[in-house]
């Protein structure tokens, strides 16, 4: 069985042109030896704050929120959210090969990687020591 390490989520500028942040998120888990899964290639997000006034460690609060797990919608718990959400993750990370269960996802620490994009427009220091 390979270990998995950590959940890694890479942001990057989605919009090129837009003076407003507007960024995708890649969410993967790193094993072992290096190589990723890929989790999550879905996810994003947008703000109408301009890069200027945004951080590093803004950016990166907020991309773990999208990544999941998600708020509750039609009168489900916290509890059901969070756990259909690592259930999730369970399954793809087992359709690529990686046995692994859901309470070890859940207790990895969760990396935030910036790209050289995302670094470039809010002029800043990539912060990527924090993990969640």
């Amino acid at each position: 069985m390979t270990a998995v390490t950590r959940l890694v989520t890479f942001v990057d500028v989605d919009d090129q042109a837009a003076d407003t942040i507007s960024v995708s998120a890649r969410h993967e888990a790193e094993l072992v030896d290096g190589t990723r899964v890929l989790l999550l290639n879905d996810r994003g997000w947008g703000s109408s704050q301009g890069w200027a006034a945004t951080s590093a460690a803004e950016i990166q609060e907020t991309t773990r929120a999208v990544v999941g797990p998600d708020e509750p919608f039609d009168g489900r718990s916290q509890e059901a959210m969070e756990a259909d959400h690592w259930d999730a993750l369970q399954q793809i990370a087992q359709r690529h090969g990686v046995v692994v269960d859901a309470a070890a996802l859940r207790r990895l620490p969760h990396d935030v990687v910036l790209s050289q994009q995302v670094l470039a427009r809010i002029g800043g220091n990539p912060d990527t020591g924090a993990s969640g």
